[in-house]
């Protein structure tokens, strides 16, 4: 089922998800299935599966030569979209992105996910690979979400990129897409964020997932500001709880977010990590009774693969 349609037939009920990693290559799907286990009583309707673009190692050789090799650390996104969907009876919603794909491999893959019965798929940039300065573009690929998006609805109008191979099936996907309500980091300002978030809703974007926060005034501001830019897709807020005393610096380094003064203070009194994880789960319940009084369609959670303080948010709120 599309993920509005799980959201229109809620009637108003904020509906439970979350997002987890593909395994580490070498390593089995159980990993997997122990991070979803104890999440299913909370009855999520679809689990987000990321996807990580590959990156580059140096294999020194005998003769002291360096060979740069194009590598990837985790299994296919799509093969663990199918096994969660075979064992959960759940909709697995994969991230597409536009870094280490071209636009054929591109249309593979949704050809393959068409098949498989997936529905939704989550349209992003994709982050720059660890060894570039910034991202780059794979040749013949996407350099824009809003590219990516493009494709996918193309494939949805029955338009794939090679017209002369006889009679053409529409695909019918539910496309979903990045919004940032405090500015993704490489944009000038947030007028020119909600211009783009702008184009890829008009080129086909049914939903909008948000970069994690802490405040839940600047979801509101988001929300009221994209309802006012003619954005009225459902927006689902992204969360993820503080957990360590490390994050105070990682979270914003990483994700380019703010962390509120009475957060951050109570984090730094701790006397222990144990009370760090509890200072942030009680943010984060706070915060989640709050953000579904809003009327967020949707709590989606970054589990990271560990499901423990997910679980403990949601016995709380669900």
């Amino acid at each position: 089922m599309k993920i509005v349609d799980h959201i229109k037939n809620a009637n108003g009920k904020t509906l439970f998800s979350f997002e987890l990693l593909p395994p580490i290559k070498g390593q089995s799907i159980k990993g997997i299935f122990d991070a979803i286990d104890p999440l299913m009583e909370f009855n999520p309707p679809f689990i987000d599966v990321t996807y990580l673009r590959e990156d580059y190692i140096y294999k020194q050789h005998a003769n002291g030569l360096l060979e740069k090799v194009a590598y990837r650390k985790r299994p296919s996104t799509v093969a663990t979209c199918a096994a969660i969907m075979n064992k959960y009876k759940v909709d697995a919603v994969p991230h597409l992105i536009c870094g280490g794909f071209n636009k054929d491999e591109t249309e593979n893959a949704l050809i393959d996910l068409q098949f498989l019965g997936i529905d939704n798929v989550l349209a992003l940039r994709g982050d720059a690979r660890k060894s570039d300065s910034s991202f780059v573009p794979t040749p013949d690929g996407h350099a824009y979400a809003s590219e990516l998006v493009s494709q996918v609805s193309d494939m949805n109008n029955g338009r794939y990129l090679h017209d002369d191979i006889g009679e053409l099936e529409r695909t019918d996907f539910c496309i979903g897409v990045a919004g940032y309500p405090e500015k993704h980091f490489e944009s000038p300002n947030l007028d020119t964020d909600f211009k783009y978030l702008k184009l890829k809703v008009d080129l086909g974007a049914e939903f909008i997932v948000t970069q994690m926060f802490f405040d839940n005034q600047k979801y509101k501001a988001f929300v009221d500001k994209c309802r006012e830019n003619g954005i009225n897709v459902p927006i689902i807020p992204g969360l993820k709880p503080i957990t360590s005393s490390k994050q105070l610096v990682s979270l914003p380094k990483v994700f380019h977010l703010d962390i509120p003064v009475e957060l951050s203070e109570a984090v730094q009194a701790c006397k222990s990590e144990k009370d760090v994880k509890a200072i942030g789960i009680e943010w984060m319940i706070n915060q989640c009774k709050e953000l579904r009084e809003m009327g967020a369609p949707v709590l989606h959670f970054y589990t990271m693969g560990n499901p423990e303080p997910t679980k403990k948010i949601a016995q709380a709120i669900f």
